[in-house]
Parts: C-alpha cells; structure tokens; sequence
C-alpha cells in the first residue's frame, strides 16, 4: 500500500511515496547459522560445486586420479592368484599420492582464502553475526573435510574392494581404521599449513606456487639430509630430521603408532618416543596455525 501527496509547479510533479518498510520480526538465527553456512559454502567450494564448471575440473579431476589408483590396487589384489590383502597399506596410500594432495592443496586453499583479501569481501563477512574466530574455524574446517574426502575416499574403495575380494576382515577394518587415523591427522596438518601460506597473500598465483614450493622443497630437503645422515651412519638422527616436513611428520607418526611401514631412508623407524615428539609436533603445527590465521584477520579492517 502506498499514499502519496502531490505538489505541482509549473510542468512538474514532486511525489512522496510511502513504500511500506517494516521491522523483521522473524526467526534469527544467530552466529551458528552463519558459521556453518560458510563452512558449508568453502567445502563446497574445494570442489567448485556451486562454482563455473571450469573451477570444477581440476578439483574432481584429482579426486578421480585419487579414486582411480585406489580401484587400480583393489584390481591388482583381486587379480592375483592366492593374494591374500591389497599391494599397498592403507596408511602408506597418501605417502604414495602425496604429490596429487599438494597439488589439490594448493589449488583450493588460495581459492578459499585469498580472493577474500583480493577482492576486500572479509569485511562483509565480519558485517554479519560472525567474528573473525567464526571466519577462521569454518575456513580451517571446510579445508581439513575437503582434504580428508580426497584421501578417505579412495581409502574406502580399497576397504569395500578387500572385503569383496574376500579378505579377512577383521584385519582389513582393523588397518582401514589406522589408515583413517592417518589421513585424519594429514588433513588437519596441510589444511593449516596451506591456509597459512594462502592467506599471507590476495593473490592466487603467488598462493598456489607458494603453497607447492613450501610442500615440495621441504620434503625435498628433509630426505636428502635423511639419505646422507643415514649414508654417513648418523642413523640416530634420520628420525629426528623427519620433524621438518609436514609429510614426513605424518609418515613418522604412522611408522610409531599405526602399524605403518617406515619409508625413511634404510627403513628407520621413529622410537615410541620419537613417535611422541612427532605427535606433538604436529599438534603444536596446527595450534600455530590457527593462531597465525587469527592474528592474519586481526589485521582486516572492517
């Protein structure tokens, strides 16, 4: 409905409309709607779902190579006479495809948080019912459930591809088991350190490149000093070098607590000990963070 009053002088017409505006008096639904809809939005968008199709290639084309290597093994072991559990473990699975999570890696944690800063669209977020920590926790969140679908997946496919190749299966859940524990730590661990990298710049490039260099080159450095500590007969130290690459500290967990095989040079194992330190390492990675996201988005004025 709407009245409106009307002066003329000369040719022209002035009108005030009353256009109705009303308080909102339904349902508010607060901070928790907001975060989880973000965290839904990002992990989402890992995958380019809702996104152009061209932002869907590269993400589901990684997760069929992922899927597809897995089905690969689960042929392999259904094909072999008297095969009696798959080619590879379940916690060795990542190691192996270590190169197509980092390349997913950075792909999409420059996606998630770097256009933010590029196009100044953060403060919007923080115009809502949402706080920085909201803003954080749900970006953390939705990178760490992205890379766990990437890894659990195919993980899953070799565990349903064992049990109808008739393989025992309390040893099969048993190993499935650790190798979730696994790739559960691996996606907390680069979800936060492909975070961090990502939101030091707005620019995706620099992003993606700096994200790859740091996986690369420290993985990179810590085994060739590993191969020439253990060459020289400094064996004691291979297992400590491990603690300066995010691979190598999940490989080091796995070979201490899960049952895992050890692919550090001459196949020295990390001590329980060790296995300990490493543990703590990595928790302490993805409390730091956490913290240096938080500290990233003090820093974006509203």
């Amino acid at each position: 409905m709407s009245t409106e009053t009307g002066a003329v002088t000369g040719s022209e017409t002035t009108r005030i409309h009353n256009i109705g505006y009303r308080s909102y008096d339904g349902p508010r639904l607060g901070r928790g709607y907001a975060r989880r809809s973000l965290y839904s939005q990002s992990l989402r968008g890992s995958f380019g779902l809702g996104r152009s199709a061209k932002s869907k290639v590269l993400p589901m084309l990684l997760f069929g190579v992922m899927c597809l290597v897995a089905l690969i093994f689960v042929a392999v072991a259904m094909f072999t006479p008297d095969a009696t559990k798959l080619p590879v473990k379940y916690t060795a699975f990542a190691i192996y495809m270590q190169a197509v999570i980092g390349l997913f890696l950075a792909a999409q944690a420059p996606q998630s948080v770097s256009r933010d800063l590029r196009f100044k669209s953060v403060p919007l977020y923080f115009s809502r019912p949402i706080e920085r920590a909201d803003y954080v926790a749900a970006k953390y969140a939705a990178m760490a459930s992205a890379l766990f679908v990437l890894t659990a997946t195919p993980l899953l496919v070799m565990y349903v591809g064992a049990l109808l190749a008739k393989f025992d299966f309390a040893d099969q859940t048993k190993w499935f088991g650790q190798g979730l524990v696994s790739v559960a730590l691996l996606s907390v661990l680069f979800a936060g350190v492909g975070l961090v990298v990502a939101a030091l710049t707005p620019r995706r490039g620099f992003g993606v490149a700096a994200v790859i260099a740091g996986l690369t080159i420290s993985y990179g450095a810590v085994s060739t000093v590993q191969a020439i500590a253990w060459e020289t007969g400094s064996t004691d130290a291979v297992q400590w070098l491990g603690l300066f690459s995010p691979i190598t500290l999940i490989g080091g967990i796995q070979t201490a607590f899960l049952g895992a095989t050890s692919a550090f040079p001459g196949g020295e194992e990390p001590s329980a000990g060790a296995g300990v330190v490493y543990l703590i390492a990595v928790l302490a990675l993805v409390a730091g963070s956490y913290a240096v996201l938080m500290r990233r988005y003090r820093r974006v004025g509203l």
